[in-house]
């Protein structure tokens, strides 16, 4: 088996891609073709399934525990992602997608500082509970160079737009960034013994308390 195939059971011989990575392909690739409607709920349930089995079973598990849990056959994960890189690089990405996507949402409906507090708390279940993809994001393998651009390029403009509504409204304090803001989080994510997501969650919230301290009327973020 190849070094990156999905692991779990030799590739079949019919298990050529019927089309490119899905629609959440890192930027720069070429567009890939509109999926059939079965094809893509195809690969909706086999992303679904492969976040829950990396949860559970980490970013080695066997292809067949997806594959069940997706409902499909091996073959058809294979055919969608022929290699493991190519599934943990569209998990991370719808991940990244979904995350960055609720910041417009969440300031409409819960206002600029809660909307900021909210999204935080997501980005921080993000990070936390995918401790498993990040090890191998950070693993050297070339298949995933351009991920971590993505993160930046997707999440720093929705954090940037939910910090400078909460500065207008006097609700957070002007002198941090986003990229700053994304950096604090992720550190208070990393690995404590004993402990899981709902310790990180609440070091998140005294961080929160921060911004709000001596928030007010005042020169706009740079």
């Amino acid at each position: 088996m190849a070094e990156h195939a999905v692991s779990g059971d030799a590739v079949p011989e019919t298990a050529v891609p019927e089309t490119a990575v899905p629609e959440t392909a890192v930027a720069g690739n070429t567009a890939p073709r509109r999926l059939r409607a079965d094809a893509q709920r195809n690969i909706d349930s086999l992303l679904e399934a492969a976040k829950a089995v990396f949860a559970s079973s980490g970013v080695d598990a066997p292809a067949k525990e997806i594959a069940d849990l997706a409902g499909v056959g091996v073959g058809t994960l294979y055919r969608h992602f022929p290699q493991r890189s190519d599934l943990v690089k569209a998990v991370f990405q719808r991940e990244v997608d979904a995350c960055a996507d609720a910041a417009p949402d969440l300031a409409a409906a819960f206002g600029p500082g809660a909307g900021l507090a909210k999204w935080l708390h997501r980005y921080t279940e993000l990070v936390a509970t995918k401790r498993g993809l990040a090890a191998a994001l950070h693993s050297g393998d070339p298949a995933f160079d351009a991920l971590p651009g993505y993160f930046t390029q997707r999440l720093e403009p929705a954090l940037r737009s939910l910090l400078d509504a909460a500065t207008a409204s006097g609700e957070i304090r002007t002198d941090i960034g986003p990229r700053q803001l994304l950096y604090a989080v992720a550190s208070l994510c990393l690995p404590v013994p004993g402990e899981g997501v709902t310790y990180s969650q609440r070091m998140v919230a005294l961080l929160i308390d921060g911004l709000r301290y001596g928030a007010g009327p005042g020169p706009a973020r740079s």
